[in-house]
């Protein structure tokens, strides 16, 4: 009965959502990719010299493989640029090299935000595993668990929707750390001289574009966290 639940159209709507931030984002890095910079630098140099500029020396670069895995590892101190970005010479591979180094700057002056999602990092990773299982368990099963000192027994799917409820938190810390990174990114590539004025705006278009994706990702996980929350609502009607 819960497989053709209207509450899905929530989750269709989030995947929507997700499909064309993401068609989104590859097309500009793509569009981008194809425009050089008039440096000739490549998305590890520019790393280096923003680093560097920093007062940031002990952070690591590495050059991994995959589509878009660039990150910034902060328990490593690692700075990550894939395929597309560690060699080329693009203004899109500037552009997310430059991002990814506005993380390990965060790290470096403590950004709270930053140290907060970190923080939630183990939680959150149990979050979407286990939330959207333990709720559809407790959904058929109708498990509860007395607790002293409460009135209403909390059951299965409440502890299942608290748990994913972190992972939407994470997500949503997310937004202000990764739009603080980009700022900076921008900030430093024109201080610095890295890029010109005009670059400058591709470089905004790329990294605007790769931000809508988390915005995305926030969206779609409050749209399945609403889902729950009705679902639990519907179950306790009809009981």
């Amino acid at each position: 009965m819960y497989y053709f639940d209207p509450t899905y159209f929530l989750v269709i709507i989030g995947a929507v959502i997700c499909i064309a931030a993401s068609s989104y984002m590859n097309s500009t890095f793509k569009k981008y990719a194809r425009v050089r910079s008039r440096t000739g630098m490549t998305g590890a140099d520019v790393a280096k010299k923003i680093l560097s500029r920093a007062g940031i020396y002990d952070v690591t670069i590495e050059h991994v493989g995959g589509n878009l895995s660039d990150h910034y590892d902060p328990r490593r101190k690692t700075l990550r640029l894939s395929d597309a970005v560690y060699s080329s010479n693009s203004i899109a591979a500037i552009g997310v090299a430059a991002h990814e180094c506005g993380h390990a700057i965060q790290h470096n002056i403590g950004y709270v935000p930053l140290k907060l999602r970190s923080a939630l990092v183990p939680i959150a990773n149990i979050g979407s595993r286990l939330g959207l299982p333990l709720v559809f368990i407790g959904l058929f099963l109708g498990l509860e668990f007395p607790i002293p000192g409460i009135s209403r027994a909390v059951s299965l799917i409440d502890i299942g929707i608290l748990i994913f409820a972190v992972a939407v938190l994470f997500q949503l810390i997310t937004l202000p750390v990764e739009f603080n990174a980009s700022t900076r990114a921008l900030r430093t590539l024109g201080d610095n001289g890295l890029v010109g004025s005009d670059e400058i705006t591709d470089c905004r278009h790329v990294l605007t574009a790769a931000a809508l994706t988390y915005v995305a990702a926030a969206a779609a996980s409050i749209l399945q966290l609403l889902r729950l929350v009705m679902l639990s609502g519907n179950r306790r009607r009809r009981n």
